[in-house]
């Protein structure tokens, strides 16, 4: 697990599944690392971020919901591991980006979030207005 720079915790396999395209996209995909909260109460998920943190060495935690379970664990880290970086509302823009950067993974992440924001658009449908 030494290229793990970041954990990518999610609801079900919502991590799984963005981790496998960006593997599939850059072959990069060994950088993250998914993991689930499926079948794990508050207790167990914030163990299992803090163990795949201390494995790994990521200083990164990329969680789905702001107030989640994964978020929320990811959060309490935050106060016993110092150095690390919770990025909420992850997608796969924004884990593509991360991929690809250098420097720091604190100033990566940064950069990932707001390409990630960039990428958000509403692209409204429906007959032609004849102009």
């Amino acid at each position: 697990m030494s290229n793990v720079r970041a954990i990518v915790a999610c609801h079900a396999d919502l991590a799984a599944g963005l981790v496998s395209a960006v593997e599939q996209i850059t072959g990069r995909g060994d950088a993250l690392l998914a993991l689930s909260n499926a079948g794990r109460g508050a207790p167990e998920v914030q163990a299992m971020i803090a163990d795949a943190v201390r494995e790994t060495g990521a200083h990164v935690v990329f969680t789905d919901l702001p107030a989640g379970s994964c978020t929320l664990a990811a959060r309490r880290l935050q106060r016993e591991l110092a150095g690390l970086t919770v990025v909420v509302g992850v997608n796969l823009v924004t884990l593509l980006d991360f991929v690809f950067a250098e420097g720091t993974d604190a100033v990566a992440a940064g950069h990932a979030v707001e390409r990630g924001r960039e990428a958000l658009h509403v692209v409204v449908g429906g007959a032609s207005s004849g102009r």
